[in-house]
């Protein structure tokens, strides 16, 4: 396993030519799929981040009510 790491690195250095066409619909669907993965992630921590703070207001909410329940 380690001698092909090396030869992975080796193989990785040699570039070669390659003949091919890449329209611009290729590039615009690279670009919308990187978009999407930063949207996602975005999404995914701003679900972890807010939901957990949104469920603490509303419980310092309610308490806070109940407090002035008790008071009046």
């Amino acid at each position: 396993m380690l001698k092909f790491i090396p030869f992975l690195f080796i193989l990785s250095l040699i570039t070669t030519s390659s003949f091919a066409y890449v329209g611009p619909g290729v590039g615009g669907g690279v670009i919308a799929a990187t978009i999407g993965i930063i949207v996602a992630i975005f999404a995914a921590l701003f679900g972890l981040i807010w939901f957990p703070i949104k469920r603490l207001l509303k419980k310092r909410k309610a308490e806070k009510e109940k407090q002035q329940n008790k008071i009046d």
